[in-house]
């Protein structure tokens, strides 16, 4: 069975125990969903979690057999049917308080929600990926405004309204594996620009006319006001319990499935669950956690290191990167050095969405690292995305 796997070792083995960890904080934190929201039942949470990891690492375990080059046609193709998409989701107009959560799509007959924002992240990176390793793509500003930033800026401000965290996170993973690809600084600075003016404009149409559209302008604007004052009547009781969770861990923990905090934070399996995590299992467990993100870094970097095509090292990067902030993202708000996101614990929280679409990347960044891969470089005939031209290296 292991002799089928192909790629870096060392990163399925660190996939691997994320998932196995994953099930102990799931398990717990599900008895919230249970008896406070009168829910299922913790089992029941915990196969449909086994479920969700399963078919991720079928995911994963396929994508990564699929030469890593014929991922650039794969993303020429569906970057329309993810801009699609996204605008199918904006279009819903789902109003939750107030505020729009324009964020899934209703899949029919099977009954799931899909998160149209995740894919756009994976597409998009790959194709800015495919983009950047082109020689000579910096030829003039011009070409790159075309085929590089027009979709990322039409991707980023479909998701914007809706998930301010995401649409950022997309939006500097870009500029980041842009500089690393050497893309031209002054360019870089117009984009950065451009970038602010159209978010200047953006909350100045809202103030201007409120009632234009549904917004999360005033959601952003209570989370940062409760995070740099600390003062809220109800906006800080997540984070307050948090906190108390995480003091009540101390060094070892309160032990597997004795969390107390989770019968009182309502994105205990999601949004908060790290601070469960450090309840239950103490700082020991909460530092080991991290240690296993920064591991999972530095396998990101030595793949990218060794990979023999400009667009394996920047794929690597573009689809490794968002994962590891992402994660500590979702650290820093259970640890209240950054305000309340949404964002979740890649391969820890529950969610079927973000977890198939990490285990994707994760697929094709293991595709980048296997060893057959380096025998043959792939061409896309930009005139036909579906030709690949294959040369023996």
């Amino acid at each position: 069975m292991f002799q089928s796997l192909n790629g870096d070792k060392v990163l399925w083995g660190i996939l691997a125990l994320l998932a196995v960890f994953s099930f102990l904080p799931i398990f717990s934190a599900s008895s919230n969903l249970v008896y406070v929201v009168g829910k299922g039942s913790p089992w029941g949470y915990l196969i449909k979690h086994f479920v969700i990891i399963t078919i991720g690492f079928v995911l994963m375990f396929s994508v990564h057999k699929i030469p890593f080059n014929y991922f650039k046609g794969i993303s020429i193709l569906m970057l329309p049917i993810v801009v699609l998409l996204l605008f199918y989701t904006a279009s819903q107009g789902t109003i939750i308080s107030g505020a729009n959560a324009s964020r899934w799509i209703h899949i029919p007959i099977i009954g799931l929600s899909f998160q149209t924002s995740t894919l756009a992240l994976v597409v998009l990176m790959i194709y800015s990926a495919m983009y950047l390793s082109k020689p000579n793509y910096g030829n003039t500003f011009k070409n790159s405004l075309l085929r590089l930033w027009l979709p990322v800026f039409v991707i980023v401000l479909l998701i914007f309204p809706s998930n301010l965290s995401t649409a950022a996170l997309l939006f500097c993973m870009v500029l980041i594996l842009a500089f690393i690809a050497g893309y031209p600084i002054r360019y870089l600075f117009i984009i950065v620009g451009t970038g602010v003016m159209t978010i200047i404009f953006f909350f100045l149409m809202i103030k201007s006319l409120p009632d234009i559209f549904p917004n999360r302008v005033d959601t952003w604007k209570n989370r940062i006001e409760n995070f740099r004052t600390g003062q809220s009547e109800d906006g800080n009781y997540q984070l307050e319990r948090a906190k108390t969770a995480i003091v009540t861990g101390k060094i070892f923990g309160l032990g597997a499935g004795k969390s107390r905090m989770k019968n009182f934070l309502p994105q205990s399996s999601s949004d908060f669950i790290y601070a469960i995590i450090v309840e239950e299992f103490g700082l020991v467990g909460g530092v080991g956690l991290i240690l296993l993100y920064l591991l999972l870094l530095f396998r990101i970097v030595v793949i990218s290191y060794k990979a023999s095509s400009t667009f394996g090292k920047l794929t690597v990067i573009g689809l490794g990167l968002p994962i590891i902030f992402q994660a500590f993202i979702n650290i820093g708000v259970a640890l209240q050095v950054l305000p309340v996101t949404g964002q979740n614990l890649p391969m820890i929280s529950s969610g079927g969405t973000s977890a198939w679409m990490t285990c994707i990347a994760m697929g094709i960044i293991l595709s980048v690292s296997a060893k057959d891969n380096t025998k043959k470089e792939f061409y896309i005939d930009e005139n036909n995305p579906l030709n690949v031209i294959s040369e023996t290296l």
